[in-house]
């Protein structure tokens, strides 16, 4: 049996592609360029990351093959997040799980809300946690209060992506804003990916605010893990890897509250341990 690499740095969040791949309907964006997993692995190293999760770009859509391939090649390494149709079959599910994928994407940027306490939603969302899958969220702040609950009330874990996207900060003094620290107060749950600033126009000094707010909102750092965001899709001129890399230990200075975040806690969340 080949024995597992020790983990010494999980990075929970980066996207592979090329742009000749088929696309999906209806997408808000198209690639230009390729992201190919050599180069990020080949970052990972440089970092001295030795895992990382690799997320269903939304203008792939549910063709996740792409990822597949991936998985195939680095069974050890990686773990992965699909996107799928919550009618997805069980059969599907199961494949793609003994692949190594151990979440779904559901990107509601910019989209209307569903009703997540449906029937069909709930036994989408019990299935998932019945293989101790995640979903991941991506939507703003402001509403996440709004609907997350339901999701969570399947059982299910649910992860939020790049802070929750709070837009200039996590502002307490925001209604919408507290009543999701609240949510994550009462909801153990709910784990959120330290990822992406830049897409919320976090500076240093509005990431660290925001951070000790959701450190006291989830009672310490258990519930956080990192992610590159790479390759910083529509963002690539503004950062990169290294200065991801930088800004999270700029954010996170005490090494053992940063080990937590880059190995222990994604090793249990993402199924590596």
């Amino acid at each position: 049996m080949t024995a597992h690499p020790p983990i010494r740095g999980i990075d929970t969040h980066a996207h592979i592609f090329r742009p000749d791949l088929p696309m999906a309907a209806g997408r808000r964006y198209s690639p230009a360029h390729a992201a190919e997993l050599s180069d990020w692995l080949a970052l990972q190293d440089r970092a001295g990351f030795s895992h990382g999760v690799l997320i269903q770009p939304s203008f792939l859509g549910t063709d996740n093959s792409f990822i597949e391939a991936a998985l195939r090649a680095y069974p050890q390494r990686l773990r992965a997040v699909a996107v799928v149709d919550p009618t997805v079959a069980d059969e599907e599910l199961n494949r793609l799980g003994a692949l190594g994928f151990v979440g779904v994407r559901l990107n509601l940027v910019g989209r209307d809300l569903e009703d997540y306490s449906a029937a069909p939603w709930q036994n989408f969302f019990r299935r998932l946690a019945a293989r101790r899958w995640q979903v991941e969220i991506q939507r703003r702040f402001d509403d996440l209060a709004d609907f997350i609950p339901a999701i969570a009330a399947a059982g299910v874990t649910v992860v939020i992506d790049h802070f929750g996207l709070p837009q200039g900060g996590i502002d307490a003094g925001n209604r919408g804003h507290r009543a999701f620290l609240d949510v994550l107060r009462r909801t153990p749950a709910i784990w959120v990916k330290l990822s992406a600033p830049y897409r919320s126009g976090l500076t240093p000094d509005l990431a660290a605010r925001s951070l000790d707010l959701l450190r006291e909102a989830c009672a310490g750092s258990d519930r956080f893990v990192w992610g590159s965001d790479w390759p910083h899709t529509q963002y690539e001129s503004e950062t990169g890897y290294d200065a991801q890399v930088a800004r999270l230990h700029a954010l996170i200075p005490d090494p053992a509250e940063r080990e937590r975040i880059l190995a222990r806690n994604p090793a249990a969340l993402f199924q590596f341990a």
